[in-house]
């Protein structure tokens, strides 16, 4: 990704309302694999309004484990996904976490390359 879209990528991403939010991270989970199931009968209701909301829970089903997202609000579902589908998305989340780090390192050097001397000395220093 070149730094130009980053940088509206991450911009954007500030400005953000958290049902924005919402909706990115639930963009990310189905890139990595997970299947959203809606709350679309009463016990579905009943059971997501059990989990704590847009947070995942590790449950197990025979032996293997399984991920569960909840959203009450922006799609009123459940997302289930694997351990592999969880993995590639906390990979993506930590790839996006890289990004920004070095897009804040980028933009702390180029305000360290300022050129004082044109304005002289001042009282603030």
């Amino acid at each position: 990704m070149r730094v130009p879209s980053l940088v509206l990528l991450l911009t954007l991403a500030a400005c953000a309302t958290p049902q924005q939010q919402v909706a990115d991270r639930e963009d990310l989970l189905s890139a990595a694999g997970f299947v959203a199931r809606p709350a679309n009968t009463p016990q579905r209701v009943a059971m997501l309004r059990t989990l704590p909301p847009n947070r995942f829970t590790q449950r197990t089903n025979g032996n293997r484990f399984v991920y569960i997202y909840p959203d009450p609000l922006v799609c009123a579902c459940i997302y289930f996904g694997d351990q592999a589908a969880y993995g590639r998305y906390r990979q993506e989340v930590l790839q996006r976490q890289i990004a920004s780090d070095q897009l804040l390192a980028a933009q702390m050097n180029q305000q360290a390359a300022w050129e004082w001397g044109p304005w002289g000395a001042g009282p603030f220093w």
